[in-house]
């Protein structure tokens, strides 16, 4: 059955949307860019409405999906969580995250090497602890390793520890050890490097203040 568009008018409250009319009546609302080509008088069949319509749902997945990239990047997997709580289908999901990936806008392996980056500078963690978050992040092995080759526990282990100490000055060793070590031992580090950070900041502190004295 054929329809004719008798009128095409921008949403007021959404700017981006157009509301179609067919037969003098309004049929649907879509996205500018999916509405782009249509104009008044032209004839659409059921199939063309159903075809502008599957579009329509293809265009607000990406949109949506872009609006979460735009807060932080993101996993595919992240990704895909997200666009399932929207309530898209799996078929829309999969045509989303394809034009993501095609566009570079999605890139695993990308992700994990800014993950493990902003992890070792901004809150250093271990090795092991960065692998776990980028694993409940949907990364493959492959990626996770790729991203922490070339960290190093124990240099992790002492940036986190000197940030951490500055708040334990004018503390006994005991209390120092107990405290700056349960530190480290919750941010993934194995005893050998807790013990041996704990051990090498504690002298470096007393060093300095030997030599401010």
């Amino acid at each position: 059955m054929e329809h004719k568009i008798t009128a095409l008018r921008v949403q007021k409250r959404n700017p981006n949307r157009v509301n179609v009319y067919l037969d003098g009546s309004f049929a649907f609302g879509l996205s500018r860019i999916v509405a782009a080509w249509l104009r008044v008088g032209q004839t659409l069949s059921d199939e063309k409405i159903a075809s502008l319509q599957a579009e329509e749902t293809r265009e607000a997945a990406y949109q949506a999906a872009l609006r979460y990239l735009n807060f932080r990047p993101r996993s595919e997997a992240e990704l895909r969580s997200k666009l399932e709580g929207k309530g898209f289908d799996a078929s829309v999901i999969d045509a989303t995250l394809h034009r993501l990936i095609e566009e570079g806008l999605v890139r695993d392996d990308r992700f994990a090497r800014a993950w493990a980056e902003s992890r070792s500078l901004s809150r250093p963690r271990s090795r092991r602890l960065i692998a776990f978050e980028l694993r409940q992040k949907g990364i493959s092995e492959e990626n996770i390793q790729q991203a922490v080759a070339d960290l190093e526990d124990s240099e992790l282990a002492y940036q986190a520890g000197l940030r951490y100490a500055r708040r334990l000055k004018n503390m006994d060793f005991a209390t120092f050890q107990r405290r700056l070590a349960g530190f480290l031992q919750r941010r993934g580090f194995a005893y050998g490097t807790v013990v041996t950070t704990v051990r090498r900041i504690w002298d470096e502190m007393q060093a300095t203040h030997d030599t401010m004295t």
